[in-house]
């Protein structure tokens, strides 16, 4: 691996996601989950400086004391933080500083990889870093299209995104025995803390869906009043429909009784072959009721992907997001990566159309709260 020619490459996507932007629009907070583009290239700055940098090469200047404060996210090893929500008030440090800090730090991450004495466990820990990037990357992409789809003119991010096509089979549904199978990371190339160890689970026999669920056939869904009949909803979820007045997926507006939906292209009339995205758990789990089947186990997902096309949607599990048997926190802020959000949380498998390139695999797990529904979330149903 030439971890240099990795470093520029992963630091590059992240500016060629911002190049669209107008520099109004990296400071909008929305909403407490959505955070503004310049602390996204910020922090991901922040984390090389921090868990690099600092420790580990003995000629660097630290850019700012402050950013540390404004930088970090939830790392209480490493000190006081500007609170989520305040994201949105810190019109300074500004882009252009922002920048300068990004440009300052790249150029003492070339320098002391350059050295060409880096210990495996700085490599480690560089890897990490890569990846926590790409994380920070797709939600760019996602916190973006809030901030825009919320915008009420609508504008288009880009015109020059292309959303990958998708195909329907119309397959019957996938048959799986009845055993025992192995879950989670073999050890080979790289994964998070959160898919160790590897173990055995037994499961009954099921059948998945080869296909995620379309526009067309959540329609069918609202049409049938889905968002008014309390009989597929958790309590927790009709809940959520009626504070939120919940009537159709995140993005959705009806326009003189025609469905659209906000892309990055802008508002556009619902394309009803497209797979269904941007919906909560709730949602997920209601629709899979009034369909009479129910959402797959990480486990039952994870043993049949092989077995289905996956990567364009993050599909909405029905299990918690708990730790796997021998699971174990690595010391000191690392070990805060993953672990201590293992609860309130729904495991989500796949990908999405904006995950960055070689950043999905079988085993991911990521995770969030079952209300959320601003990433490229949808359903693939089990029985």
């Amino acid at each position: 691996m030439d971890i240099a020619d990795c470093y520029i490459k992963v630091r590059h996507r992240t500016e060629a996601i911002c190049e669209p932007l107008q520099i109004e629009d990296y400071v909008v907070q929305p909403v407490v989950d959505v955070s503004p583009p310049k602390w996204h290239i910020g922090h991901t700055t922040w984390f090389f400086e921090t868990f690099i940098l600092k420790p580990y090469f003995a000629e660097y200047q630290e850019f700012d004391p402050n950013y540390n404060y404004v930088f970090n996210s939830y790392y209480e090893t490493v000190g006081n933080r500007v609170i989520r929500t305040d994201r949105g008030n810190l019109s300074r440090p500004t882009v252009i500083d922002i920048k300068r800090y990004r440009k300052y730090v790249d150029d003492a991450m070339l320098n002391f990889i350059a050295c060409g004495d880096i210990s495996d466990d700085v490599k480690e820990l560089l890897i990490l870093g890569f990846n926590h990037e790409e994380q920070h990357q797709e939600l760019l992409l996602t916190d973006i299209k809030f901030i825009l789809g919320n915008n009420p003119l609508f504008p288009a991010y880009s015109k020059d995104y292309a959303a990958p096509k998708f195909h329907k089979t119309d397959a019957p549904f996938i048959k799986v025995d009845e055993g025992v199978y192995e879950i989670g990371s073999e050890g080979e190339g790289f994964s998070f803390d959160n898919e160790l160890n590897r173990h055995k689970v037994y499961l009954n026999a099921f059948e998945i869906s080869p296909d995620l669920v379309t526009n067309a056939e959540y329609l069918e869904f609202i049409n049938d009043g889905g968002y008014h009949d309390f009989r597929h909803w958790h309590a927790a979820g009709w809940d959520w429909v009626n504070t939120n007045k919940a009537e159709a997926p995140m993005y959705w507006h009806n326009i003189e009784g025609e469905w659209h939906d906000y892309t990055y292209h802008g508002l556009q009339p619902v394309h009803m072959h497209d797979a269904v995205t941007h919906i909560s758990y709730y949602e997920a789990y209601a629709y899979a009721s009034w369909k009479g089947m129910r959402l797959p186990t990480e486990f039952e997902w994870e043993a049949a992907a092989k077995q289905f096309n996956w990567g364009l949607r993050w599909e909405w599990t029905e299990s918690a997001y708990l730790p796997y048997p021998g699971f174990a926190k690595a010391p000191g802020a690392i070990g805060e990566y993953n672990g201590k959000f293992m609860v309130g949380q729904k495991v989500l498998r796949g990908a999405s159309e904006v995950t960055s390139p070689n950043h999905s695999r079988i085993t991911y797990r990521n995770f969030f709260q079952p209300e959320l529904r601003w990433q490229f979330t949808g359903i693939r149903l089990a029985k």
